[in-house]
C-alpha cells in the first residue's frame, strides 16, 4: 500500500490523502486548501492525480477544508460513491452547494473591478451543477456499519466529536496475503464540549493518519473562553459597537448562539439583537434537527422539543437574503453579527468587516485558529492595514481573540489518542498542523515512548 499526502501535509487546511491499495484508487476527504487567495486558487484547482483513476472517496466530515473540493474532484471526472455518514451526507451537501455559490458570486464581485482595470476575468473553481454532482454521489453509512469501497477494504466509521456527523474511520486492509488496519483521525473533538458526543480513541492501528492542529497547545477550559467571549460582548455593547464573529457556519455557529442566550438568560449581558448571516447557517440547524442521534442525551432532548437555544432563542434572527444582509451595515444600534466564513475568505462576513473595520466602537470576534495567508490569520495579527476585495482598509476597531471555543483536541488529548494504540502502531503520520505545532506533539509522543512518528510533506508519497 502507498499513502500520498496531497493535502492537509506541513499545514492545516485542503485534506487530501489518496491510498494505493490493490491496484485501486481511494481517497481520504478532498477538502479546499485555504491560504493566499491566488496560491489557493491554483493548488485547488489542479489534482496532482487523474481524478477519473479514483475509485472511490470517503469523507470525515463536512467541514470545508475536507469537503469542499469535492465538486472539482467530480467537474474533472470522479465518477464513484463518496462514503460518509449520513449527518456528514446532509451537511456536506449543504457546504459545497454554499461553497459553488460562493465561488460564483466572488468571481463576479472579482471580476468587476478587473475589469474596471482592464485585466481579464477569472472563473469560479467550480458551479452550482458541479456541486449538485457531486451531492449525487453521496452515500450515507451508520457509525459502526461495515462497508467496502474497494476490494480488499473494509472500513468502520467511529465517532470523531468534533462537529456533527463527523468520523474517524478504520480501514481494514488486506494486500498481496497480508492484513493490516490504517485509522485516519479526520479532525478530533473535545470532550464536555456542547452538543455533541465525545470522541471515540481508536484501537488495534497498525499505521495512524492523526491531525496535529493544536499539537503545542493546551486548550483553556470552555467556560473561560465562555467568560473571555462574554466580557468582548459586554465591553462592545458599553461603547455602542457592533461584534463581528466570523464563525463556520456548522459547530461554532450554533455553540456561540448557546453560549449568548446563556448570558442573555443570566442577566450578564442586556438583551441584544443577534444575528446569523448566513444561509448555510439556517439550513444547517434544519439538519440538526435531522440527526439527534449525534447529541447527547440533554441535547437531544432540547432539539426533538424545538427548545435548544441555537435553534429557538427569542432574540435570534436568522438573515436569509441578501438585502436583509445588506440592512445590516446601514444599522447603528449595538448588535451581535455571526457570519461566515469562519476564516474571512469568502461570503458575506467579508462586507460585514469591510462596513465595520474602521469604526473603534466595533469588535472583530477571532473565535478559531485561522490559517496563513488568510485575512483572518492578518486580522488575528492586528495587522494595521488589510485587502479585502483588493482595497486596502484600515483596522481601527478591536480585534478579540478566543481560542477555547475550538473544536479540535488540544495537546493533551491527542497525545490520549495516539497512545491508544501505542502497543500496535508502527508509525504515526502527523498532518493537518504546522511545522511547530507537529514537530511539538512529535516530541511529546517521543517522551511517551511512541518514537515511530512521522511529518510527511506536501505530495510526499509513502510505501507501507
Amino acid at each position: 500500500m502507498r499513502i500520498n499526502f496531497h493535502g492537509a501535509a506541513q499545514t492545516v487546511t485542503g485534506s487530501q490523502h489518496l491510498l494505493e491499495i490493490n491496484g485501486k484508487k481511494l481517497l481520504l476527504d478532498c477538502g479546499l486548501y485555504q491560504g493566499h487567495r491566488s496560491e489557493g486558487y491554483d493548488r485547488n484547482l489542479h489534482f496532482h492525480y487523474d481524478p477519473r483513476e479514483v475509485s472511490a472517496v470517503i469523507l470525515s466530515h463536512a467541514h470545508i477544508d475536507h469537503s469542499g473540493n469535492l465538486p472539482n474532484l467530480v467537474k474533472q471526472g470522479f465518477e464513484g460513491n463518496i462514503y460518509a455518514t449520513k449527518a456528514t451526507v446532509d451537511l456536506a451537501s449543504l457546504m459545497i452547494a454554499d461553497s459553488a455559490h460562493i465561488q460564483e458570486s466572488d468571481a463576479e464581485y472579482v471580476n468587476q473591478r478587473r475589469k474596471r482595470h482592464g485585466e481579464p476575468p477569472i472563473q469560479p473553481l467550480y458551479t452550482k451543477a458541479d456541486a449538485e454532482k457531486a451531492a449525487s454521489l453521496f452515500v450515507g453509512k451508520d457509525l459502526s456499519e461495515t462497508f467496502e469501497p474497494i476490494d480488499g477494504v473494509t472500513v468502520k466509521l467511529f465517532e470523531a466529536g468534533h462537529i456533527l456527523g463527523a468520523a474517524g474511520m478504520a480501514l481494514d486492509i488486506e494486500e498481496k496475503g497480508k492484513k493490516f488496519r490504517l485509522v485516519f483521525s479526520g479532525d478530533i473533538g473535545r470532550n464536555n464540549i456542547p452538543l455533541l458526543h465525545d470522541p471515540v480513541l481508536p484501537e488495534g492501528a497498525d499505521y495512524l493518519i492523526m491531525e496535529s492542529t493544536y499539537g503545542d497547545k493546551l486548550h483553556d477550559n470552555p467556560e473561560k473562553a465562555y467568560i473571555e467571549f462574554r466580557d468582548v460582548v459586554k465591553r462592545t455593547l458599553q461603547r455602542g459597537g457592533k461584534v463581528i464573529v466570523p464563525a463556520f457556519a456548522v459547530g461554532r455557529t450554533q455553540e456561540l448562539v448557546y453560549n449568548l442566550n446563556q448570558m442573555i438568560s443570566d442577566g450578564e449581558i442586556k438583551s441584544i439583537p443577534v444575528f446569523v448571516d448566513s444561509p448555510l447557517a439556517v439550513n444547517a440547524t434544519k439538519v440538526f434537527k435531522r440527526h439527534p442521534e449525534c447529541f447527547d442525551e440533554e441535547t437531544r432532548k432540547f432539539v426533538m422539543e424545538a427548545r435548544h437555544p441555537a435553534l429557538d432563542f427569542k432574540d435570534l434572527t436568522y438573515i436569509q437574503s441578501v438585502e436583509e444582509s445588506k440592512a445590516l451595515n446601514d444599522r447603528t444600534d449595538p448588535m451581535v453579527i455571526i457570519s461566515a466564513s469562519g476564516m474571512v475568505e469568502n461570503g458575506r462576513v467579508l462586507h460585514h468587516i469591510k462596513n465595520n473595520i474602521g469604526n473603534p466602537k466595533n469588535t472583530i470576534c477571532i473565535v478559531s485558529w485561522q490559517a496563513p495567508d488568510t485575512l483572518g490569520r492578518r486580522l488575528a495579527d492586528r495587522e494595521p492595514e488589510v485587502r479585502i476585495y483588493g482595497e486596502p482598509y484600515q483596522l481601527k476597531c478591536e480585534v478579540a481573540t478566543i481560542g477555547g471555543l475550538s473544536g479540535h483536541a488540544g495537546q493533551d488529548m491527542l497525545i490520549k489518542y495516539a497512545l491508544n494504540v501505542k502497543d500496535t502502531v508502527k508509525q504515526v503520520f502527523l498532518v493537518h498542523g504546522e511545522e511547530k505545532q507537529a514537530m511539538t506533539l512529535k516530541a511529546k509522543l517521543k517522551e511517551n515512548r511512541l518514537n515511530k512518528v512521522h511529518y510527511p510533506a506536501l505530495h510526499e508519497s509513502v510505501e507501507l
